[in-house]
Formats: C-alpha cells, structure tokens, sequence
C-alpha cells in the first residue's frame, strides 16, 4: 500500500492510487463564496516562495505559499478564462485537453434538477461548429475513441470535458480546439436536440438505479439533511428531466457557462506557446451578457436534524455507516496547512491499520475503514463504515467503537508513527523518480481536481521535501490530538443498511452509538522486526545456461540452468518502475472443466495465507516502505504473481515471490474470512440486471463452465482451511515457470537476482493439463433466449446476443480484424439504440477470442434497457449484423474505426504493460512471438470487402445465442 500527500477528501482514492496534490480550499475564491483571508500572521499576502521579484503569482497560487511548479504556464484572459498548460509527451504526440466550468448539480434550481448532466450530454450532440450527432465521428477520424479518448463528467461542483487527442497534428489539434470551444459556449440547444437526449439520460437514470444507488441516496439524505448535497444528484429527477425544455436548459447554460467560471488544462507533446495562443484564438473573443450569478449557498451540518437512520435492502449485506460532521470552511492554503493535514491522514492510517489487523485475526467485522474528507464544499466529515461478519451488526460496531476509543484516549507508539511514515516517503519517493515518465492526461485530470477543491499544485519534488522537512512534527501527542479532532464534530450520524428488517432499528443504532465502550488496545499492533532474512532459503543460486536474442526492441529470452526462463527488456520508458510478472502452472486448465473446484478462492486468500513462517502482517512489515508488490491472478494457461518494483528493490522482490512458491504458508484466518466475504458478496449479485451481468456473463458464455462460475453460499461452504491447501498446495509446485522483467533495470543485475532467486529452485517438469480442460466452448444456438431474473426494480432489463468465433494463437490475426468489425458494430449500435432509440445508455460490443484455447471465442452485444425494449434490442443487433454481411461499409467508417485502433496500439506500445501482455507465454509458445510482428497492420489495414467476409463467417444467425436478465415478474421474451 502506498500512500500520498493530499487532501483528507481524498484518502479512500489513496488505497489504490498516487496523486501528488496538495490543498488549497481557499484559492481562486468565487463570486458567493466564503473568502479566507490568504495572508500571513502579520497581515501580508501569501505568495509561493520560488517566485522572482516582480514575478505575478499564478492564479492557482494566490493566497498561498506553496512552492509553484514551474513546468505548468499559467495564465487568464481578459474575459476570466483561466488556463494552465504545459509540455508532456506521455504519450508521444498525445495532447490532453480539459474544459472545466464551475457549475454541477448544487449550482440548479429545484426545478432544474439534472440540467448540468443534461447540458454535459447536448454539448456532445452538436455546436456552433458541428451539426448534431457529428462531434463523435470527427474525433474518430482523427483517432479518438469515445468514452476513453473523448468524454466529460458532472459532479455536484463542476462538470469537465475531456479529450485527450493521440498523435495530434497542428491542423487536427486546432481543430479540436475549435470544436471544444463551440460545444462550450454555443451548444446546440435545440428543441429537437432536447427531445431526444432526454429519454438518452432517463435511460442513463434507469441502468444506474438500483439498490447501491438507493443506499448511496439515503446516506447522502442523512447525512447531509438540511443541506443542498442531501437533495443534489447529478443524474436528476425524473420529473425535472421530462419537464426540460429549449428556453430552460438554454437559461442554466447562460448562467453558469461563462469565461471566468472556465479552467482550462492542455498537457500534451506540443510547445506551451502554441498551446497557449491556441486558447487565446478559440476563447479570447468570448464575451456574455449580465453578471456572474451568486453561488447558492451549501449550508452546514444541523445538530437538531436525525441522527440514525435503517433501512432494508435484501440484496445488500448488513453494513454500518457513520459520519463524524463538521462544517466545511475556506482555510489559508499554507504549508502549515498542508502539514496538518498529514498529520490527520497518518493518523486516520493508523486507526485503519488496527482495524485490518483486527479483520485479519478472526474479528467480529470482515472490513471497516476509517475515511477523513471534506464532501462537495459542504462538509468536513470523518467516516466510518463497518461490514460485520454475519447478521451482528451491534458487536462489529462495539468493536470498531472500542478502537477508536483507544486512539482518541491513548497516543500512538513511535513504532507505529514511523512505520506509516516509512509509507508515505517511499510513496512520494517513487513519484520523484517517476515524474518524467507520468501522462499528461493524469497531470491535467491532477489541475482539474484541484481547482475544483480550490487547491494549488505541487512538483513531486516539493511534496517530498515538505513531507520530510515536518519529521519532527509527527509525536504521539500531535496524531493523538488530530485523532481527537478528526472524531469530534457538531453531530454523529449512522445509517443501518441490512438485508431484513431489524425491529426497532434506529433504537437499537442509537443505543450503540451512545453506549460507553471500553478503550481496546488489543487491536494495536506489537512493534515486530521482520526482514527478508527470515524468508526461507531458497539454496544455491542457478546459473543462467542461455540467451536468445528476440530481435525486438532488445527484448531477450534467459533460460536457467534448472529449467526456469525468463523474458527481459530493459528501458527507460516508465522512469523508476519494473513489471515484475511470475506464470507457472497450467491457469484454469489445471481444473477440472465438468465439476465445482476451489478455483476460486485463491485470488481471495493465496497471497494472504503467507510465506514460511511470515503471515500476512509480517509481510506488511517486511515490504514496509519498499516498492514492493504482491498480487495474484488465474490465467487461462497459467497461474502468475505480479508486481511493481524499482531497482533498488528488484532482488528482495524476485525473492519474495520464490519463496512463495518455495515455501508456502496455509495461514487459515485468510480462508476463513474469504469464505465470510464470499456469502456475503453473493447476496448482491441479483440486485441488477448489471450485477447479474457481473456474475453471470463469464459463466454463461463458456458454456456453464464451472471454473468460471461465481461461488454460492453453497459453494463457499466447501471453503476449509484443509480443502484450501489440499487444492493449492500442488497448483504451487507447478511448472514450468516464466518470469517477466519489464522496465527501468540493468541486465546483469536482474540475471544475478534471478539467478539467486528462481534459479535456486529445485527443477520443475511441465504438468498435463486436467482431462478436457484445454476446452471451452461457446453455447449452441437456441430459438428462445436463456432467462435469468434479478431481484432489483421493474423497469431494468439487460440483454446479450452472441455469435461464435474461435480462439488460439493461429487464428490470432483474423481476431484482430475482428476487433475492426467490432469497432464498426459498437458505432452503429449506438447511434441506433442510443442515439436515436434512447433505448440503452450504454450499448456495447466486445470481441472475446481466447488465445490459450483453440475454440470458445465470440463477438457479444450487450444492453442494458426497459424490459419492453429487449425486443427492440434484438431487432437492431440483428439488423445491424446482417446488414454487414450484406453490404460492405464505407471508407468513411471503415477509417473511423481502424485510425482510432491506430492509435490505441501505437500509444499503449510505449509501455511496457503491452510488450509484456503481449509476450507473456512465448518461453512456452513462441509463435506468440511472431504474432506480435504483425499487430499492427492486424489491427489497422483492411478492407470493406474483408470486413463484410468476416459479417457473412461468424455474424450467422442460425449461430447465435442469448440471454436476458429480466426482474422477477417480467414476461420472458420470444424470439430474438
């Protein structure tokens, strides 16, 4: 686990992800808002110390002493437009383009409810520049995928258009510009446009509806009773939406669109000049009528409102939610600041690590987790949410209270400070070493997060130095007084989620929160020292018998004298970083393909159950402060550990991962609480017909595989500690294994670390692969679709029509040119059943063809929609394929589908991930190499007359084979 510098409100973010931003809610202050005051003790306005004389502070950095990083060029224009922008080729030619307008759901009218989500999707329709429909299409020509190249998001406090243009010439990005600028300031607001976005976004509404979105909605309502948030979702209100019109829309956009509430973020491989003067160009001459409208105020948390709220939702497990609430304040962006809000967050790491040790060793909850954050403007809250293991709710949150007891009574040891501390130097250590190599796209996202939390920015160079030049900072005294702070508010409340109803609930829920509870100390952590010592001994080193140049990229294939090979391509693509990527063992074929297995839970509780004598804690201590990773996954052909490592942690990584396989350890608390984790996972599987899709749509599709079957209730009962080793046990003693070293490392140091590592394994022979699992098959066509139910709302449908195609490394480039026809599928099907049906929000189209298996592959279309709309599904996914293998497509469509595939390989091959995807398998199977010399054509040249043989081969008809997820009273549908 690494951990950043940044603001409280991100900490649940900082579980999976890095991001160097520090605070700053009081920059940039607009019209409406609370102004803090943004000087010093002796009334002098704050300005970033690395400034020159006479040098202007950035508008991002004023009222503020953080350091600015001067690889940004900020500036305003005379309008209000502000901009920031700067020099990124990560990756090469791209150009990263954000559009920010500080209006999202909080700033409509009752009656306006969903406009600013509403605007976001007629903006994409059409503008000034771009007839209705069009703006898609012209980015596609230009190698833009919609969804992930071009995209935008509403939130309660803003709404951001992004595009993120690839390869991007003088002409293609100044038209981009242009058309940004028009969907901007002049969309096409039409009635007719108006008309038919509406059902588009009510269908949005539909397949984002369900049981997690109720829950999410009645803790939002609590928590935040009395304030605009409680009341506020982006998606809208039914009625509001349906009421929409031209005049109405055109009045939200008039009053919130305008130059000085617009942010502007370029990051990409051109120079900031012509950036600039490219914003100037498009934006410059924008001028509106009237002043800027008044922020509606967000109000404050209020004591008088209720405190504890149940509710019921079968599909979901019982789950405890508190909010410790506070009222969210403009504060003085300072150093000073920032440091504090360290202080709070390694002291909400370690209340989290108790609670995860008190998970692990068998406690009364499977998962709590303590998160600090300021939400929307409106609060400063502290939250804690508990899944207890069964249906007693009342003593996981007795235990979890008694945690918490002790941190806000009783200091942290140092020992504990200093091993969070040791978390959070390596993590912001790594982004030093990695700056030169980070995408632009994620330093314009990092400019657009901030602004929107009135933040200012820092080089990862100056997070680090503020972070250690504050060591003496961190004193028991100083995280027990944040501890206290962060669990003291104007109000506590909880919410009860369980699947029953509980009688008297909300008595009950708040008797537990004002019932004294007794400091438990217990769930500290004992001080353990833990090195990679005590890992077991691997033996004598190996040697390495044999280097084969791959003649490609300087990519070579090392064989070990006991029989272990490896892949190795050393660069200096991703500055800083190593894929680290063990396969051995023979994936899902090493089971059984006609009968259940513990297939399963490995990914649950492999890693966990530990190595030698060390368990799961001790390895949180041995990889504490290191760049050390440990994740586990099933492959279709082979088992494989993975990871992210530097070079300096390189040797101990590679042993860790073979003393894995060397020595394994059958910890049982792993399986046990896998095993409470999977009963309880299982209930909100049928919430949905997504959820359902979630499940299902694997299992299905291959034919009623069980190794691909989600485990019951009744499955996890055949979850023991025995039955899990009984099963593991020999998987790792499998080979052969592959190892894959890709990234910023020196030859001979990784062939001497794997020499002392999986070199000093004893040898291991290639095992058979189980009685017919190197089989997977497709379902055979059937006339009426296969029904499957789900528990949640009576409006939701989701539907999926399949037709069967192949698999293997042979075939590997016609399933490349699959992937073209696909691209083409997935355009018509949306312009059809989005577009102009508004039957499904999100239609898609997906080619799965599986290499490690000769047959079993498919192109699948999937739709979620209203049950009276399957029909409609069917007709046009049909009429669609069938009018491709009738017709060739034109060259028009044929480019906009094949240029952004261009792209797309050509910008993933500057990472290593996609070398390594690429030829993982090939010391197995070196066709896989040959396969990769072509990729590229594979993907990008082709012909109308290719494309319609490939319809008329596998888009048959009579082939094809579907099912439905209809909620439970719905009629099943016939024919398809």
């Amino acid at each position: 686990m690494t951990l950043p510098l940044m603001r409280p409100a991100r900490v649940a973010a900082a579980l999976a992800a890095l991001t160097l931003v520090l605070s700053a809610p009081s920059v940039a202050q607009l019209p409406g808002e609370p102004v803090a005051s943004g000087t010093d003790e002796n009334g002098k306005p704050l300005r970033p110390p690395n400034l020159e004389p006479g040098e202007k502070t950035p508008w991002l950095y004023r009222g503020s002493n953080v350091p600015v990083d001067k690889e940004w060029t900020f500036g305003e224009l005379s309008n209000g437009v502000r901009y920031a922008v700067r020099r990124n080729g990560v990756p090469p030619g791209q150009v990263s383009i954000r559009v920010r307008i500080d209006a999202g759901s909080m700033m409509e009218t009752d009656a306006e409810q969903g406009f600013a989500h509403l605007l976001e999707h007629l903006t994409f329709r059409g503008s000034k520049y771009v007839p209705d429909g069009e703006a898609i299409r012209i980015w596609q020509r230009l190698g833009a995928s919609f969804g992930s190249d071009s995209n935008a998001e509403t939130t309660p406090t803003h709404t951001v258009y992004k595009l993120d243009l690839p390869a991007a010439t003088p002409a293609g990005l100044d038209e981009s510009m242009k058309i940004l600028s028009g969907m901007i300031r002049e969309p096409g607001l039409t009635a007719e446009a108006v008309t038919a976005e509406v059902p588009v976004v009510m269908a949005e509404l539909r397949e984002r509806s369900g049981a997690q979105v109720r829950v999410g909605d009645a803790t939002r309502q609590l928590f935040f009773a009395g304030q605009k948030l409680a009341e506020r979702s982006p998606i809208g209100k039914p009625e509001t939406l349906n009421a929409a019109t031209s005049p109405a829309v055109r009045a939200f956009h008039e009053r919130w669109y305008r130059p000085e509430n617009t942010v502007i973020v370029i990051a990409g491989d051109v120079e900031p000049a012509t950036l600039e003067a490219l914003i100037k160009t498009h934006y410059g001459d924008w001028k509106v009528k009237g002043k800027q409208a008044p922020y509606p105020g967000f109000g404050a948390p209020d004591p008088a409102k209720p405190v504890a709220r149940a509710m019921v939702e079968p599909g979901f497990p019982y789950l405890v939610s508190m909010g410790i609430l506070r009222p969210w304040k403009p504060v003085n962006d300072t150093i000073a600041y920032n440091q504090q809000l360290l202080i709070d967050l390694v002291a909400t790491q370690l209340i989290n690590r108790r609670l995860e040790g008190r998970a692990r060793g068998g406690g009364s909850f499977l998962q709590a987790q303590v998160n600090a954050e300021d939400v929307s403007r409106s609060v400063d809250g502290t939250f804690v949410s508990i899944v207890p293991i069964g249906d007693d709710w009342q003593a996981a949150l007795a235990d979890v209270r008694g945690v918490l007891a002790d941190a806000t009574t009783t200091a942290p040891t140092p020992e504990e400070i200093a091993r969070e501390m040791a978390e959070f130097d390596a993590a912001l250590a790594v982004r030093v070493e990695s700056a030169e190599t980070e995408a632009g796209s994620k330093q314009a996202d990092d400019i657009i997060g901030a602004v929107d939390i009135r933040e200012t920015i820092a080089a990862p160079q100056t997070a680090l130095d503020v972070f250690r030049g504050m060591t003496a900072m961190y004193t028991p005294e100083r995280l027990l007084e944040a501890t206290q702070r962060l669990f003291s508010g104007v109000t506590t409340r909880a919410i009860l989620i369980s699947p029953q109803a509980v009688p008297e609930a909300e008595k009950l829920l708040n008797t537990a929160l004002t019932r004294d509870v007794t400091a438990d100390a217990s769930a500290r952590l004992a001080a353990a020292a833990v090195t990679f010592d005590d890992l077991p001994d691997l033996g004598a080193p190996g040697k390495v018998t044999q280097v084969t140049d791959l003649r490609m990229l300087g990519i070579e294939m090392v064989e070990l004298s006991n029989g272990v090979k490896a892949i190795l391509y050393p660069n200096d693509a991703e500055v800083s970083k190593i894929m680290v990527k063990v396969r051995f063992g023979n994936g899902y074929q090493a089971f059984p393909a006609d009968k259940p297995s513990l297939a399963w839970a490995g990914q649950a509780a492999l890693v966990a159950s530990g190595v030698g004598e060390i368990g799961q804690e001790g390895l949180d201590r041995l990889t504490n402060g290191r760049r050390i990773g440990f994740g586990f996954e099933i492959e279709n052909d082979a088992f494989a550990f993975s990871a992210d490592t530097r070079r300096s942690d390189l040797a101990d990584q590679l042993k860790l991962l073979a003393a894995k396989l060397a020595a394994p350890r059958w910890d049982p608390n792993p399986v046990r609480r896998a095993k409470a984790g999977t009963e309880l996972a299982y209930r909100s599987f049928s919430m949905s017909p997504q959820t359902v899709l979630e499940r299902d749509l694997s299992y299905l599709t291959r034919n009623r595989d069980p190794r691909w079957k989600v485990p019951s209730p009744q499955d996890a009962a055949a979850l023991t500690p025995e039955a899990f080793r009984a099963t593991w046990e020999p998987l790792l003693a499998q080979g052969p294994i592959e190892v894959l070293l890709f990234g910023d490392f020196e030859k001979a140091e990784a062939l001497a670390a794997l020499e002392k590592t999986f070199g000093a394994l004893p040898p291991r022979a290639a095992v058979p692969v189980v009685s017919g699992a190197d089989s997977l098959s497709f379902p055979a066509p059937t006339a009426e679709p296969v029904v499957v139910r789900h528990e949640g709302a009576p409006d939701q449908a989701a539907a999926f029509l399949g037709w069967p195609t192949g698999g293997g490394i042979i075939d590997v480039q016609e399933s490349r040119q699959l992937e073209i026809l696909t691209a083409i599928f997935n355009s018509r099907l949306f312009d059809q059943l989005r577009a102009q049906a508004g039957a499904s929000y999100a239609p898609q189209v997906l080619n799965n063809w599986p290499i490690a298996f000769d047959k079993g592959g498919y192109v699948g279309v999937i739709g979620q929609l209203a049950p009276e709309n399957v029909g409609k599904f069917f007709d046009i996914a049909n009429s669609i394929a069938a009018d491709l293998a009738a017709t060739p497509v034109s060259a028009d469509e044929l480019s906009r589908a094949t240029e952004p595939l261009r792209q797309l390989v050509s910008r993933a091959s500057t990472g290593n991930n996609f070398w390594l995807n690429q030829l993982q398998g090939a010391t197995r199977d070196p066709r896989r190499i040959s396969a990769l010399r072509t990729i590229l054509p594979d993907y990008t040249v082709t012909t109308p007359e290719r494309m319609q043989a490939l319809a008329a081969k596998y888009l048959v008809k009579d082939k094809a084979w579907s099912f439905v997820v209809l909620p439970e009273e719905a009629p099943a549908p016939t024919g398809r």
